[in-house]
């Protein structure tokens, strides 16, 4: 579907992108992570050929690929009811069908159909996400790119926008989800790309991704003494990262290469050589969140990977 190569902007004297690369697939949902202001805006509008590139290069399967874009803020005409907004789309689009049927279609796609009677200026965040979401999909477009669509909605917005993709996901429709909420790309993404410093810095799916973390284990302790335990856990060698949660246990993340019995082993024998009887010691696997988390603080590595520079930062990966 698409393939893009060593994609670079710069803003004056800022370098976003630095020799970006991404696949996508027909059919894939891809979710592209990154942090605020990271670059993923930056790539999905040259993408849509909104904003120049620097160099690179785009690859398209076919001539002529239709994109729907749904910016992370949409502006919308408040003094238009949905369904004169969506007609006015159509005309834009110059869709060559029915587009009073077209705007009946994805009003019900969306859910909006009940509220497109609807002055836009009366919509919650959520509806006019949805409407936007409309919009994007009017044209049928090959692609669909949707830039941070659940950013700021309450639970139940959010809850219904990802409704929605995950139904259009199911129908093979190619989207990228650009966005920086975890848990909206491990619902629907088949594949991920994490975008650090100006580079993917690693790409492929859920599973593949989980299992290049394979021996960046985590094992969590519950005590009744967790700042102690925290700074004993601190001076193990085989410990990447410690951390204390919420709810006050204390989790060790392992350096690559560290194996599971290593890592167990060496928590075991501190805690006991320390006099300390925790209440419960457990792995975890690494989830999507704590991977995202761990690349973009330069923690984590994929196996095999070795940090080279100063400032731990994480080599591109390739998929």
């Amino acid at each position: 579907m698409i393939k893009i190569t060593d994609l670079y902007k710069s803003y004056k004297h800022h370098n976003v992108l630095k020799g970006l690369n991404m696949s996508i697939d027909k059919g894939d949902v891809y979710g592209f992570l990154g942090t605020n202001g990271c670059g993923k805006t930056t790539t999905m509008n040259i993408i849509c050929n909104i904003i120049p590139k620097d160099s690179g290069a785009i690859f398209f399967s076919s001539d002529g690929i239709k994109i729907g874009y749904l910016p992370e803020s949409p502006a919308l005409y408040g003094y238009m009811n949905g369904f004169e907004y969506l007609d006015f789309i159509g005309a834009c689009c110059e869709y060559d069908g029915s587009i009073k049927e077209r705007t009946t279609e994805v009003l019900q796609i969306t859910g909006m159909f009940t509220e497109a009677s609807r002055l836009i200026k009366g919509y919650s965040r959520g509806m006019n996400q949805r409407i936007g979401i409309a919009a994007a999909l009017y044209a049928k477009p090959d692609l669909l790119i949707l830039d941070e669509p659940t950013s700021a909605l309450d639970p139940a917005g959010r809850a219904e926008v990802m409704s929605i993709i995950s139904n259009l996901a199911a129908t093979g429709v190619t989207i990228i989800l650009c966005t920086h909420i975890l848990n909206d790309v491990e619902q629907v993404a088949n594949k991920v790309g994490i975008l650090r410093n100006g580079v993917i810095v690693v790409e492929g799916s859920l599973m593949d991704i989980k299992a290049r973390f394979a021996a960046s284990s985590a094992v969590t302790i519950r005590s009744l003494k967790p700042e102690d335990v925290k700074i004993i856990m601190e001076k193990i060698p085989e410990i990447n990262l410690v951390e204390k949660e919420v709810s006050g246990d204390i989790t060790c993340y392992a350096k690559p290469a560290v194996t599971d019995a290593e890592l167990f082993y060496k928590i075991v024998t501190t805690l006991a050589e320390n006099h300390i009887v925790p209440e419960g010691v457990w792995f975890r696997r690494l989830s999507l969140e704590q991977i995202y988390l761990g690349i973009n603080s330069g923690q984590l590595l994929p196996t095999g990977q070795q940090q080279s520079t100063a400032d731990n930062s994480t080599k591109e990966v390739a998929s």
